[in-house]
């Protein structure tokens, strides 16, 4: 390159920028206009960086009037198509962005939403986005109505189960207070009945909203589960006696897993006294616990990894119905219309397979419960009794005092 090719470079560089920094100072004065605007810009700034350049040129004397009329009527001609072209383009962008606009008012709108296909792949990415996150505020908005809704029942169940028994025990006091009982001793009996009670559903209410609140604090350690359900079954045992239901029930031999001794222990007693409660005289509940390898396990879909531990708990309720088993574990749910308390089983507020429910999924687990019909069904056809599954890994929860994220209701 000869000095004057270097000098017609060098005027046609110092033009092209005092045009860019034009172009980028109109394209800042302009942002917040149409993207129109953008996009005649960069249509014209290139043709106009060429233009000054040729101008510039010829001010130096590198090339002629003649050829500066020519190339400027070029330039001219390029302009105009450059800025067809840039409209034509605008328009389009601009129907496409009013189309992805639409489309974000209709996200958590509570209305179906389905992701455009329109448009750049940019704007077509978006769009799926915007699907996805669609999707996820409808989650997160019927999780939040599940929880006002649980939270309101419980309230309401809550309510109901503490004013029974503290009018019971106004009566009994007055009357014992007025010297009107014949037999003192028996209403001291029953007042401590009642408070055992209530201090049972303090705890539980304790206990979920631990779980709920995800401040479930877990010690796994190596726990042997025959051990956590022969105490879980001598705990149950009386309260079975009184019943007149047999109670009984086989582990496997050495079989161990990695748990929170509690924690397993309150999901076993739960589950057992719950099946006490609901078997009518002269039923059978069992308890069975066998280890499960990861194929047998992927082939039950329990959504369990790896070894598990399985814990059956057979009763013999007379079933529980389809619509009843979606709603089994949720808080405060009970079988029974009626929420008079039972003297024998001392029930409680509904919170005991809602508890379970926390401890099992802290553990990485999972429990299901389904109507049993392989012992047969009575003359009106329904379900003889009910099990509980849980499925809980060998390997545990994971690493000691682990905090536990809270578990999400089901409606």
């Amino acid at each position: 390159m000869n000095g004057e090719q270097a000098q017609v470079v060098l005027v046609a560089a110092v033009a092209a920028v005092v045009v860019g920094v034009v172009g980028l100072l109109l394209a800042w004065l302009v942002r917040r206009l149409s993207i129109r605007w953008q996009l005649g810009l960069a249509a014209v700034v290139p043709v106009a960086a060429v233009l000054a350049g040729v101008l510039a040129a010829s001010q130096r004397m590198f090339i002629s009037d003649d050829d500066v009329e020519v190339v400027t009527l070029v330039a001219g001609a390029a302009t105009v198509v450059a800025l067809a072209v840039a409209l034509a383009l605008s328009r389009a962008v601009t129907r496409w962005s009013l189309s992805l606009r639409e489309e974000v008012r209709r996200v958590g709108s509570g209305s179906p939403y389905v992701g455009g296909a329109r448009g750049p792949s940019e704007f077509r990415a978006l769009s799926e986005e915007l699907a996805t996150a669609h999707a996820r505020l409808e989650e997160a908005r019927g999780r939040a109505a599940r929880l006002e809704d649980s939270r309101r029942e419980l309230v309401s169940w809550v309510s109901h189960d503490l004013r029974t028994p503290l009018a019971g025990m106004r009566a009994m006091t007055e009357a014992l207070e007025d010297g009107m009982t014949p037999d003192p001793e028996r209403y001291h009996r029953q007042i401590r009945v009642e408070v055992d009670r209530m201090v049972r559903m303090v705890d539980d209410l304790f206990e979920l909203s631990r779980i709920h609140a995800g401040v479930l604090r877990l010690a796994p350690e190596a726990v042997v589960l025959g051990d956590v359900v022969s105490d879980a079954i001598a705990a149950a045992d009386p309260v079975a006696r009184a019943r007149g239901v047999r109670l009984g029930g086989a582990v496997s031999g050495g079989l161990e897993l990695v748990a929170d001794p509690s924690g397993l222990s309150r999901v076993v007693s739960n589950l057992v006294m719950n099946a006490v409660r609901h078997t009518p005289p002269g039923g059978t509940v069992h308890v069975e616990g066998r280890g499960l390898a990861a194929g047998v396990r992927a082939a039950a879909g329990d959504g369990v990894g790896g070894d598990c531990v399985e814990l059956v708990v057979t009763d013999g309720c007379g079933g529980i119905g389809a619509v009843d088993l979606a709603r089994v574990f949720d808080v405060a749910w009970q079988a029974e219309p009626s929420r008079t308390p039972d003297d024998v089983t001392g029930r409680g507020a509904g919170l005991g397979l809602a508890i379970v429910k926390g401890i099992v999924e802290a553990h990485r687990g999972s429990v299901h419960a389904e109507d049993v019909t392989e012992q047969g069904v009575d003359q009106g056809g329904r379900p003889t009794g009910c099990r509980f599954r849980v499925v809980l890994p060998v390997d545990g929860p994971g690493p000691p005092d682990a905090v536990v994220p809270a578990p999400v209701p089901h409606s």
